[in-house]
C-alpha cells in the first residue's frame, strides 16, 4: 500500500500533471504549434456537383442507351456463340447424370459427371478463346 502511494505521488506530483496538460494543450500537430499566427477556419461542408463533370472526347458509355439484359445476352451471343452451347451442354449432362444418380444407374451417371467435366472444360475454353479474339480485334 505505501509503495502504491510513493507511486502515486510520483506520477501524478504538480509538476509531471503539469507537463502533461501542457502537452495536451499544444502538441505538436495543433495548429498553433504549426502555425501560431492563423486561425482555425470553421467547417467545411463540400457541395455535391448537381451533373458529373463534361470531358470532351469522353462517353462514360460505348452504347448510346443503356442496355436491356435480353439485348445483352443476345449481343454477347452473337459475339461468341459457343459461350451458350457450351452452358447448355453442362447443364444437360448434370441434369441427366443427376436423373440417372436417382434411378440407380450409377455407370452412366458417372459417364454423365464426365461429360459434365468436359463440356465446362469446353465452355472455359470458348471464353478464353472469345477474349483473345475480342482483343486481337481491339488491337490498332
Amino acid at each position: 500500500m505505501r509503495l502504491r502511494t510513493t507511486l502515486n505521488n510520483v506520477l501524478f506530483s504538480a509538476p509531471f500533471h503539469d507537463l502533461t496538460r501542457r502537452w495536451s494543450l499544444v502538441s505538436p500537430f495543433s495548429p498553433a504549434a504549426v502555425a501560431p499566427d492563423m486561425t482555425t477556419p470553421g467547417p467545411v461542408t463540400p457541395e455535391a456537383p448537381s451533373q458529373p463533370p463534361v470531358i470532351e472526347g469522353f462517353s462514360p458509355s460505348v452504347y448510346g442507351n443503356p442496355e436491356s439484359f435480353k439485348e445483352k445476352f443476345l449481343r454477347k451471343t452473337r459475339e461468341n456463340p459457343m459461350v451458350p452451347i457450351g452452358c447448355l451442354g453442362t447443364a444437360a449432362a448434370l441434369t441427366y447424370g443427376l436423373y440417372c444418380f436417382h434411378r440407380g444407374q450409377s455407370q452412366r451417371s458417372q459417364l454423365m459427371m464426365r461429360t459434365r467435366i468436359a463440356a465446362q472444360g469446353f465452355t472455359v475454353a470458348a471464353i478464353l478463346v472469345g477474349l483473345a479474339v475480342s482483343a486481337l480485334k481491339s488491337r490498332p
